[in-house]
């Protein structure tokens, strides 16, 4: 799914709002380590036209990122809305429905504003049991296909595998974790828009 007819001037930026958790926040680290600032100084460099916007705050939820959204767009104006929201609803045990109202309320305020959503699956360790974890992180492809926007796999799946990537927490990628995550979502944006 493409941008193509969506930005006015091919001369304008292609504005991407990450809305998200401590995962896209630079939990633990610098602002300029984490993976949303390695990504942009890596569209600079290439002349990518690409301008991401990080709205991640940690410990956001699904509830929060719905509450902040409005002014968020009207200030930030981005062309595409990556939303990486989620894991805290899920670790925190709130009920998977509540989680997919709130998402749906957030890509459809997108919508709205003629902004192109992009929803990221989100993973959530296995505190609550087997059949919560199913039900929670099977609300995303769900979402996905009955709102038609693009599904971006979870990008701590790359590097939760590798040792040494992740906090003593057992949940935050590492600053080492920081350019993996990059590659990867580099090329998952370039998807988004179509390029």
């Amino acid at each position: 799914m493409g941008l193509l007819g969506h930005i006015p001037s091919s001369f304008a930026d292609t504005r991407i709002l990450i809305l998200g958790d401590s995962l896209s926040a630079s939990y633990s680290m610098q602002q300029k380590d984490g993976w949303v600032s390695l990504l942009q100084q890596l569209y600079d460099q290439r002349k990518e036209g690409i301008i991401l916007i990080n709205a991640s705050i940690s410990g956001e939820t699904t509830a929060g990122g719905l509450a902040r959204l409005d002014k968020i767009l009207d200030t930030q104006k981005p062309d595409v809305v990556l939303i990486e929201l989620g894991g805290n609803d899920g670790l925190r045990g709130f009920p998977p429905k509540k989680a997919k109202q709130n998402l749906l309320q957030i890509i459809e305020k997108a919508k709205a504003k003629d902004i192109l959503p992009a929803l990221m699956q989100i993973r959530i360790p296995p505190n609550f049991g087997k059949r919560y974890t199913q039900m929670f992180e099977g609300i995303y492809p769900k979402l996905a296909e009955q709102t038609n926007v693009a599904l971006v796999p979870f990008f701590m799946e790359i590097v939760v595998a590798k040792s040494g990537m992740i906090l003593a927490d057992g949940i935050h990628p590492n600053k080492k974790a920081m350019p993996i995550i990059r590659d990867f979502m580099d090329k998952e944006i370039l998807k988004l828009v179509g390029r």
